[in-house]
């Protein structure tokens, strides 16, 4: 049976809130197990709580954590036994550890998942790739959204195929539709690297370029992937975040104004849960880390249950629907799984 390798002491909520996704998901879902690596007497307590099948369960000790205050390349080689970098560890050296979950360190998963992982040959840069909610009822996958905030035009050619394949593995998109992120959909638009990566993503084998996408087109255009800079794409994704937050916030307070207000709430309270959930970051799950050797997945710092669940069944449906051999296959088809990576 596949294991998830989930760290139970990363993010502001752990143990208790990442225990209780996980053992959500193994209730939904059968087929896979879990590891939890972390204190062992504080998951374990957090553990006595639920009713489980501890065939499913199984706990690996660990007496240190990295937090969002150590350096994460310090921490992670100096904090061998924290339960990050166990966990990254455990999903090297075990064939039957597929994926690993964490809501800890960004930096410290990331430095950590190169280190213990490796990178797919041919990947210049890894690259975080979280699917946004959209007008239609799916996602659009956006790539990168912080982990390389300064770009070469190959890198964002990379994304564009590295988010293509991961659609078309973990979502079952047939021919993604990808798009360069940039101040305009003319061809022209943009600084020298976005015109030279548009050049690069427009011969580029292997995906379905339609050309540059402005940021309402993430999650009002007819894309499925939107490549962008580190930078400007955790902007962007901060930017619908605060968004969806507002518009939620807004909705609330104008229901709450008056009597009638009330009465207006009950006939379109059908219509705002359909918003609201459109609009709920949770339920998509966590940020995973396109081009490493194995399924590396961030959730969000402060991620509750709610978010937790799905992001382990997200990392089951990446690993059963064969992204590390998508990827692998879509840079050799493209002809550069010989490059070396551009230091």
């Amino acid at each position: 049976m596949i294991k998830i390798v989930v760290d139970a002491m990363g993010g502001d909520n752990a143990p208790v809130e990442i225990v209780k996704g996980a053992l959500l998901a193994l209730e939904k879902r059968n087929g896979f197990s879990v590891i939890f690596t972390g204190h062992e007497e504080l998951v374990t307590a957090e553990l006595n709580k639920y009713k489980y099948d501890a065939s499913r369960v199984e706990v690996v000790h660990c007496s240190e954590v990295i937090t969002n205050d150590d350096s994460p390349a310090h921490a992670v080689r100096a904090k061998r036994d924290s339960s990050l970098t166990v966990g990254l560890k455990l999903l090297k050296e075990r064939a039957d550890a597929v994926a690993f979950l964490s809501a800890g360190s960004t930096g410290a998963v990331l430095t950590g998942g190169i280190m213990y992982a490796g990178r797919i040959k041919g990947v210049l840069r890894p690259a975080l790739c979280p699917a946004v909610p959209n007008v239609n009822g799916t996602r659009t996958l956006l790539c990168d959204c912080g982990a390389n905030a300064e770009c070469k035009p190959q890198y964002l050619a990379q994304f564009g195929l590295m988010a293509s394949a991961y659609a078309k593995a973990a979502f079952g998109v047939k021919e993604p539709r990808v798009g360069l992120l940039t101040n305009g959909t003319e061809e022209h638009k943009g600084d020298s690297l976005h015109q030279e990566a548009h050049a690069l993503l427009k011969e580029l084998k292997g995906i379905h370029f339609i050309g540059n996408i402005e940021g309402r087109d993430i999650m009002y255009g007819n894309i499925d992937v939107a490549v962008a800079d580190g930078f400007s794409g955790n902007i962007a994704l901060k930017s619908m975040e605060g968004c969806a937050k507002t518009v939620s916030d807004i909705l609330a307070q104008s229901f709450r104004k008056s009597f009638g207000s009330r009465i207006s709430y009950l006939f379109a309270k059908k219509h705002i849960g359909k918003l609201k959930s459109m609009l709920d970051y949770n339920a998509m799950g966590g940020t995973i880390f396109l081009g490493l050797n194995k399924i590396v997945i961030k959730s969000h710092g402060s991620s509750t249950a709610k978010s937790i669940t799905p992001s382990v069944l997200q990392a089951v449906d990446a690993y059963q629907g064969r992204l590390i051999e998508t990827l692998t296959e879509a840079f050799r088809d493209a002809g550069i799984s010989e490059e070396r990576g551009d230091e």
